[in-house]
């Protein structure tokens, strides 16, 4: 892998995120969960390169992100949508993804979990974090992403390194 500038990303953010799906990690060497997502994004706020990720409290990793002050965005090539698919459908609290996967755990300088299979892994420390507040969608449609009242909470993270193959 190699580091690179955020800008030097040449993916559609649309295609990276709603598309291809990531795998989200995060935890400790000794301690991590990952889980496939979709719904995020990368951009500019408050000055800083910064990307954005929405996980409900019922995922296992919420509680990862909630205690480690950084997190890891894997993205992969094609061949491993069933990787994906897998970790996607299947919780950490009763599965153990790495091993039902074979996938290889790499770890940041500063100790973030990411995959050595991934193609692009961004690192990223939280900055902010939110509970979406239903009472603020503007359309009303989006509740229906919510039958169990179970409302995403947004965390922002400053990216600290990218790394591409």
């Amino acid at each position: 892998m190699r580091t690179i500038k955020p800008e030097e990303i040449k993916d559609s953010v649309f295609t990276l995120v709603g598309k291809d799906y990531f795998l989200l990690t995060a935890g400790t060497k000794d301690s991590f969960n990952t889980m496939t997502a979709g719904w995020g994004g990368l951009g500019v706020l408050w000055n800083r390169n910064v990307c954005f990720v929405y996980v409900r409290p019922t995922r296992h990793t919420y509680q990862y992100l909630e205690k480690n002050p950084t997190f890891t965005l894997s993205f992969f090539s094609g061949q491993y949508r069933e990787t994906l698919n897998f970790c996607g459908t299947h919780s950490g609290r009763d599965t153990d993804k790495v091993k039902e996967t074979g996938l290889t755990p790499a770890f940041t300088e500063s100790g973030s979990v990411y995959f050595s299979e991934a193609r692009l892994v961004i690192e990223c420390a939280k900055i902010y974090s939110q509970d979406l507040d239903p009472s603020a969608f503007l359309d009303q449609k989006i509740e229906k992403n919510y039958p169990g009242k179970d409302y995403h909470r947004l965390y922002i993270g400053e990216i600290v390194t990218c790394m591409e193959r």
